[in-house]
């Protein structure tokens, strides 16, 4: 792995002739038809019609090309960003072989030449989303979009790349898809896929069925009023409307036909007759059905609960009111949550007082572990956000029916005008109970690799689920956050479809808190120790988190790419040991080396940024 700083490059722009920037068409100019059985019956279907072309760029006008650097200025394994005049692309040496492919991730925009490139593929910095340096496709998330790839030449060693306009601009792909062709076919109370929850599972296990050819029908239904949105951004960007988050626009659902019905629950599942009933008595048969729910945030318990002006963050009008009424006012969050301080730290600018209650006496403890929560603490305790540790709420009190104080159990009374439950929260899978499809103890969907579960036809993914993590030998496990749901939706797809696949990834979650983000990657539930490396004082720091002498996580704030870094090693399936380690940080303080003993990969660098 080579962190590969930004270089850069002065080029030549050369303005393709005429000739040859000529489509050359294919003969039959249509893609061949795939076929899919479902119930025995062969369905035959063709990707949306786009014409086969040597030449992929269809508007001569929309090309640039630009010589871009000589052969030998990248050696194997590193990247470079490059301008071609009127965008950049990420040129990438591997093999002997140049790549050039969109240059920022389509999620947040990361520059991935920041990131970490790895047999084949490019690793986001930021939050772990992966792309085929051949292909520019997605293969690890989250976000749903692809890279641009540029074609790429040699000519008297020089490397030019040839590039559409717009795809520099837009930095993004979205993959070919199919379209429905049967639709008409069908009844309304029947569909051959149907998706319980429209979050991130959901349309990503719906999107890759139509990007691998499925032309049935597909329905999702979500107690929201919204199509898929991104849900992170409540508590890390609260004023947000929905419009602003969504996570694919009313026309692309139309355009490959996802029907998504709004603000319908489904209340039970009948697995005999492959049906599911509706709150409201609708009833709908399916033939494959993908269970991704997500969780209900749990609610305070205590007297006076249901005085107005006390919050879940559930949806963005939750969020949204949230901020106009803790506006100069007086805010109390109960629940030093990942929600909880996200909240604290958008509204503390802009509330009058914060205060966060917590159980707990270190925000993060089981989680980051105390070294790394009391820093997170310090953090926000010098943006003035007061805490109240080692308590709880014993009663909410009221004027005119309005939130006017928060009495807490140790005696102490926190003025309020607004309260934030941020406690944690529960599998929404009540509906589930009488169905015969596998529940644990806590409520969790039980399911295996291919995310299937124990009823044959019937998937389940996302926050709901527990299910066996390769990387801490598939154990099995919950991991409530936003790109493993993605990837759960496509491997539910995948299998749907019979395809085989394992569930492989590397749980990958950040968070956000006065303009300072906190990557992760692994799962360290049950750590015995962490090693840290930095300063967690001046919040630049790495943390390993190991159990039984093995690396099981890694959390950095500000030494980007080392989180990603250490995700490809896991990924890869290598194990990293504490005692392979001398885990000591370098004369320059910004710089640390590790050495890994890890197969053929014997070091690994990282980098404060």
């Amino acid at each position: 792995f080579l962190f590969a700083p930004a270089v850069e490059v002065k080029i030549e722009v050369v303005i393709p002739e005429k000739e040859r920037s000529k489509e050359e068409m294919s003969p039959n100019g249509k893609a061949s038809p795939l076929v899919y059985k479902v119930n025995g019956t062969a369905r035959h279907y063709h990707l949306e019609e786009h014409p086969i072309a040597s030449n992929p760029y269809h508007n001569p006008k929309d090309v640039v090309e630009a010589s871009v650097c000589h052969v030998k200025d990248l050696e194997n394994g590193q990247m470079r960003e490059v301008d071609l005049g009127c965008g950049k692309a990420l040129l990438i040496k591997e093999n002997g072989e140049f790549h050039a492919v969109g240059h920022k991730c389509p999620h947040y925009g990361a520059p991935l030449v920041k990131g970490v490139l790895s047999k084949g593929r490019v690793r986001c910095p930021w939050h772990g989303a992966c792309f085929n340096i051949g292909t520019g496709d997605i293969e690890d998330f989250p976000g749903l979009d692809s890279l641009p790839r540029f074609q790429v030449k040699i000519e008297k060693e020089k490397v030019y790349i040839r590039a559409s306009k717009q795809a520099l601009q837009t930095q993004r792909r979205t993959k070919m898809m199919a379209k429905c062709i049967s639709l008409s076919n069908y009844n309304l109370s029947s569909t051959n896929v149907l998706i319980i929850g429209a979050g991130a599972a959901g349309l990503v296990c719906a999107e890759t069925l139509r990007q691998e050819g499925f032309s049935d029908r597909i329905v999702m239904c979500t107690m929201d009023r919204h199509l898929p949105y991104d849900r992170p951004k409540l508590s890390k960007s609260m004023d947000s409307h929905p419009e602003q988050i969504s996570l694919r626009p009313k026309e692309f659902f139309r355009s490959y036909d996802v029907e998504v019905l709004t603000e319908m629950q489904v209340a039970a599942v009948d697995i005999k007759n492959k049906t599911a009933m509706f709150k409201d008595g609708f009833r709908m048969e399916y033939n494959k059905l993908l269970i991704a729910p997500g969780n209900i945030p749990k609610a305070l318990s205590c007297k006076g609960k249901e005085v107005e002006n006390v919050f879940n963050i559930r949806t963005p009008e939750d969020a949204n009111r949230v901020v106009k009424l803790a506006t100069s006012k007086n805010v109390v969050i109960v629940g030093a949550s990942f929600l909880g301080m996200e909240v604290a730290a958008y509204l503390a600018e802009r509330a009058h007082s914060v205060s966060l209650v917590e159980l707990e006496e270190v925000p993060f403890k089981k989680f980051f572990g105390e070294r790394v929560g009391r820093a997170v603490m310090k953090m926000f305790e010098n943006n003035k956000v007061k805490f109240y540790m080692q308590t709880e709420v014993s009663e909410l009190r009221e004027q005119e029916g309005k939130l006017k104080e928060v009495v807490l159990k140790s005696g102490k009374v926190l003025r309020a005008d607004v309260c934030v439950v941020g406690v944690g929260a529960v599998p929404a899978t009540g509906f589930l109970k009488q169905s015969g499809i596998n529940i644990d103890s806590k409520g969790f969907i039980v399911v295996n690799k291919m995310m299937q579960t124990n009823i044959p036809g019937i998937f389940a993914a996302g926050d709901a689920v527990t299910f066996p993590l390769a990387l801490r030998n598939n154990k099995k496990v919950n991991v409530p956050h936003w790109q493993m749901a993605h990837m759960h939706g496509r491997i539910a797809a995948l299998n749907m479809l019979a395809h085989g696949v394992e569930l492989s990834t590397v749980p990958y979650l950040w968070t956000a808190m006065f303009g300072k983000s906190i990557r992760y990657a692994g799962h360290g539930e049950g750590f015995d120790d962490v090693v840290i490396q930095g300063d967690l004082d001046e919040l630049k720091f790495v943390a390993f988190y190991t159990k039984s002498d093995e690396v099981v996580a890694v959390a950095s704030m500000n030494y980007d790419p080392i989180v990603s870094k250490v995700a490809e090693v896991l990924a890869a399936g290598r194990t990293i040991r504490k005692r392979d380690h001398p885990w000591e940080p370098s004369h320059d303080a910004a710089v640390f080396f590790l050495s890994f003993r890890t197969g053929d990969m014997s070091w690994l660098t990282g980098k404060g940024s």
